[in-house]
């Protein structure tokens, strides 16, 4: 009974979706859609975006110096946090994972773009 059990919890686990491992060589050139707007990187500066960098564990509208939208701002107190998955839904359609944000970028349609954005940004990330 035991066994059945273990492997029935360990078909589950593993029909789970993986995340995609992006390129971050891949996710360079996919964030020159995204440089007009944001800096990431030594002596990254805020442009009409905020910069990018420590961007994984941080919370949502809390970089300082930054004007962020209140619907951003209301986001992270109600405990927005980026990582692999809220930065994939917000990737995707930013518009709709915090509506009323000041992000124009109508979002990456690619799964393979999001994943290597993402692998390109965690190199900025400690």
């Amino acid at each position: 009974m035991q066994r059945l059990i273990v492997a029935a919890l360990a078909g589950v686990l593993f029909a789970l979706p993986a995340h995609a491992e992006g390129d971050a060589a891949k996710g360079e050139n996919v964030f020159k859609k995204c440089r007009a707007c944001h800096d990431v990187g030594e002596g990254a500066k805020h442009k009409v975006g905020p910069e990018l960098n420590d961007l994984f564990g941080r919370t949502a509208g809390s970089v300082e110096g930054f004007n962020y939208s209140a619907a951003m701002k209301a986001a992270g107190e109600e405990g927005l946090v980026w990582d692999d998955d809220t930065l994939t839904q917000y990737l995707k359609d930013p518009r709709n994972f915090v509506p009323k944000n000041k992000m124009a970028f109508a979002g990456l349609k690619k799964d393979d773009e999001v994943a290597d954005v993402i692998a390109y940004l965690r190199q900025f990330s400690e």
